[in-house]
């Protein structure tokens, strides 16, 4: 690596612990924020502070909000809810502008192997949730090992309940993220679920 200035290289290593930047990335980032205005730098730094302070994390869904309960909570359909991996994946549905049901993000998925477990996930506040009024629950893990373990683990824990699970249809290639399924992928997964 080049020979920078203290600031700037401050400035790429802390670009450079972004997941997916590398070095040339972070290097190209700190030139193009030392090429922008004071304002806009003011403008860019404000909008990280803000971020870090003002989101949280919805009480019912735990999807990422600045409103607690979300405003997904507090204006959909609650007889459907997706269970999903993490917030991301809330972004990704929510980009179809087609579904009109709830969310329930569980901040994971099952992986022994790592160490992660049913009380490591939000399992229990899910399970809470499934009264009279949920008629629905789809399954929208990914398609990994662990997001099918997690999964069959929801179908037939939910299946107690009487409610009807439904998973994703495979237009979904197996061990992708459903983060990087293009819109139409998407859209004609969530049209051509599944039964679990």
């Amino acid at each position: 690596m080049l020979n920078y200035i203290e600031p700037i290289a401050k400035l790429i290593n802390q670009f450079a612990r972004l997941p997916g930047v590398g070095q040339k990335t972070a290097q190209r980032y700190a030139l193009r924020v030392v090429d922008m205005s004071e304002e806009e730098v003011r403008a860019f730094a404000n909008a990280l502070v803000e971020a870090k302070t003002k989101v949280k994390v919805c009480s019912v869904c735990g999807n990422l909000t600045d409103t607690d309960p979300c405003k997904i909570c507090q204006t959909r359909d609650h007889s459907v809810i997706c269970v999903v991996q993490e917030a991301k994946d809330v972004m990704a549905i929510e980009r179809l502008g087609e579904y009109k049901g709830v969310y329930h993000v569980l901040g994971g998925v099952l992986n022994p192997l790592q160490g992660v477990n049913r009380d490591d996930l939000r399992f229990a506040e899910l399970f809470q949730r499934l009264t009279g009024d949920v008629a629905e629950i789809i399954v929208a893990t990914d398609t990994s090992a662990e997001g099918e373990a997690t999964a069959t683990y929801i179908a037939r824990m939910v299946k107690n309940y009487g409610i009807k699970v439904t998973r994703l249809a495979q237009g979904i290639s197996i061990g992708s993220e459903l983060q990087y399924a293009d819109e139409i992928t998407l859209s004609r997964a969530f049209t051509n679920r599944r039964e679990m």
